[in-house]
């Protein structure tokens, strides 16, 4: 695979914004729970819609096992991807390990794919901290 390359300089217009919440966000595929946390970050891209990624150490990666696939993606770098432990299926999850700067925050985060994994959002916490 040829090396991810940036195309934010062709498309400075182009958005993906990355939304640190506090809610309290699971992952579970079917009864299994794959993650937990409360410092997820909310990332709404241009043209994908909303996807929630997961703190790597709120990942449990026992129940994931990785899969030699691997995409690109011009506005975020790089995909790695896993799919359920024991399974035969595609991925669920993937992460970028070393995202372009502009998305530098997704680095150490695993998102999961909304149709085949089950990410429900619950309330949030106020820190009495305003941007």
């Amino acid at each position: 695979m040829a090396a991810a390359r940036s195309m934010y300089h062709e498309r400075p217009d182009y958005r993906v914004d990355l939304l640190a919440r506090t809610n309290l966000v699971t992952a579970r595929l079917g009864e299994l729970l794959l993650a937990r946390s409360r410092a997820c970050l909310f990332v709404d891209e241009q043209d994908h819609g909303l996807a929630i990624y997961f703190p790597e150490d709120a990942v449990d990666f026992t129940r994931l096992e990785s899969i030699d696939h691997r995409t690109v993606c011009p506005f975020k770098g790089e995909a790695v991807y896993w799919r359920a432990a024991g399974s035969e299926g595609p991925g669920i999850a993937w992460a970028y390990p070393t995202p372009f700067p502009q998305v530098a925050r997704l680095a150490g985060h695993v998102a999961f794919d909304l149709d085949a994994v089950r990410v429900t959002v619950g309330a949030g916490v106020f820190t009495g901290v305003r941007p």
